[in-house]
């Protein structure tokens, strides 16, 4: 399994309903479905990831996440994840509010453009960053809203969502006390466990 998944399963407890948008081959949801007797529902769009999620027996429905949630009751899972997709959908802070009335928790992950591998390239050489870990150009990204891992915490303090865990990785996914210290400026990609406004 991917290295963030598996950090990501950790989070998710044995017996729990999920839902997984943008879950790509189903590789999460298979896993945790054989290993954690957990029960759910991917979104997905790509037609290929649609048909490896059939293959795998797991339970996808073909959905644009642009679209929000609406097909979904409130508290219809006990956790909601999605990797790698934040950035590239139009309105985030819609999604993540209809994130959290369909689930109790949500975990995300998100590249932190705030990392200083995107300063120095910006500051060095005046282009948007192009590396192997962010490999387009600002003219076919599908990134559309660049966010740091301050942008984030400041939506989440703004929607009044509480953030419960946090790990700043390297594209590797590991994890150390400077990245600990210094999460905006040496994450690379942002971990999140949050949960819903509290009254």
């Amino acid at each position: 399994m991917r290295a963030d998944l598996d950090i990501i399963q950790d989070w998710i407890p044995a017996g729990s309903r999920v839902l997984d948008l943008g879950c790509g081959s189903g590789e999460l949801l298979a896993w945790l479905r054989d290993h954690k007797n957990v029960s759910g529902y991917g979104l997905e769009i790509d037609p290929d990831n649609i048909a490896a999620c059939v293959e795998k027996g797991v339970n996808v429905i073909e959905q644009d996440l642009d679209k929000l949630l609406g097909n979904f009751a409130s508290d219809s899972f006990d956790v909601v994840v999605m990797t790698q997709a934040l950035q590239a959908v139009h309105y985030p802070d819609k999604l993540l509010e209809e994130m959290l009335r369909v689930g109790r928790e949500c975990i995300i992950t998100f590249p932190n453009f705030g990392h200083w591998r995107c300063r120095w390239y910006l500051a060095s050489k005046g282009r948007m960053p192009v590396s192997e870990f962010l490999p387009y150009t600002w003219y076919n990204t599908p990134n559309i809203h660049f966010c740091t891992f301050e942008d984030f915490e400041n939506l989440c303090r703004q929607l009044k969502i509480t953030v419960k865990e946090r790990l700043a990785v390297d594209r590797e996914h590991r994890h150390g006390w400077a990245s600990k210290v210094w999460p905006n400026l040496l994450g690379e990609i942002g971990i999140y466990r949050v949960s819903r406004p509290q009254p």
